[in-house]
Parts: structure tokens; sequence; C-alpha cells
């Protein structure tokens, strides 16, 4: 379970990584209408499922400043997330397009965008006090984590051993969050990142990451 020390709140103006903190003062010189800064997690405020991507992109949530919103990413994310009735519609182009989530929160391992889309492991490790407040606060009864990065960083948030449970796109993961004794565990669901390179090879496919969330589902379902 998380450490009380080991949580923290997100921080809007953070700057602990000096390279990411480098990294956005040259964006905001490129493209001065962009975000530029640590990205918030969206979505409810308390619910079910928390989804954990990897970090902001350059053109999607550093631009618009809401996770996985204008990038090729959020196409599949989206669009799965309202077919399985988590969120309001499929779109999500624009923070301004009304896109509401149900019972749902987004967010990533890493609140800033890195250099090339890769955080270092030191920013990953930086960041993953944000990460364990947020799972604390949110309380979820599933998390899906996109790709091996997310899913380590929920791990070493929860104060789990990673070694005992390994990365494997369709796994599922009881863990011990450390709540009260009725919600004492979280399932931890694994898929590959939803990013262009991924999709856009088939190493995911629609029908790959559709059968996780009706894993997902099944397990919430289970749960009530």
């Amino acid at each position: 379970m998380a450490a009380k020390k080991h949580l923290k709140s997100f921080n809007p103006s953070c700057t602990a990584c000096p390279r990411l903190a480098g990294h956005l003062r040259e964006q905001r010189l490129r493209f001065p209408t962009y975000f530029n800064r640590p990205v918030p997690a969206f979505g409810a405020a308390k619910g079910a499922l928390l989804v954990v991507g990897l970090a902001p992109g350059l053109h999607g949530a550093n631009r618009t400043g809401r996770p996985f919103t204008g990038d090729h990413a959020g196409i599949l994310l989206y669009e799965t997330l309202h077919e399985f009735g988590f969120a309001s519609h499929k779109g999500s182009a624009e923070v301004t397009d009304g896109l509401q989530l149900k019972d749902c929160r987004i967010t990533n391992a890493v609140k800033c965008l890195p250099p090339k889309n890769k955080p270092e492991s030191q920013e990953v490790l930086q960041c993953n006090a944000y990460l364990a407040g947020e799972i604390h606060d949110f309380s979820p009864r599933a998390i899906l984590a996109l790709g091996v990065v997310a899913h380590n960083a929920v791990l070493r948030a929860l104060d789990c051993r990673i070694a005992g449970f390994p990365f494997r796109h369709g796994a599922r993961h009881s863990v011990d969050t450390g709540r009260a004794p009725a919600r004492a565990s979280a399932l931890i669901f694994d898929s590959y990142h939803c990013s262009r390179y991924n999709t856009q090879t088939r190493r995911l496919t629609p029908q790959m990451f559709k059968a996780v969330f009706s894993d997902i589902a099944r397990s919430l379902a289970e749960q009530t």
C-alpha cells in the first residue's frame, strides 16, 4: 500500500524535474498558445476506473491541457470509454468539446511533456508521489495501466513489488491498496499503450483493446 509520506496532491506549477521544466520552457517559445505545463488528471472525482497513461504528448495533452485530448492515442481510448459507458461521447479533440467521464478518471505516470515522448526513470520516480496521491484520493476499484511504464508506476505508487506483478497485455493483478477492509484491494489491468505506433503496427488492435475493457466491465459488475 502507498505510505502517506509518498502521497502528494497535484502541483500545477511543479518544476521538480530540471530536464522536463527546461523542455517546457522551450515549448512555450515554440508553441506559445499551447498549455505547456504539468497536465492535471481529467474525469470524475471518485469512481470505479482509473486509466493511467505514460505522459502528455506534444500536440495532444501538452497542447490542450487534458490527457489524451487532441492526439492519435486519444482516438481509440475515448471511443472505447464511450462504448463501455465511461464517456459521454467519443470525441477528444479539444477541451471545449463538452466531454465528460462517468465513474472514470484519466491521468499519466508523468505529468509533463518529456523530450521525444520518453521520460527518464528518475522523472517517473519523481512524479510517482502525485500518482500515489491520485490513486488514494480517487479510490478506484480497477486501474488500467497503458504500457509497462504506467504499469510499474502504479505498482510503485501502491508500494507493491514490481517483480511480483509482471506486465503482460490482457493481464490482471489483484493488489493491496491499503484502504478499508471493504475495499482493501484493486485490480490492475494491463494493456499495450494506445499510441499511434502500437495501433498502426497492429501491436494493439481495437479488438484487443476492447477485450481488456470487457474484462474490466465484467470485474466491476461482479464487485457490485
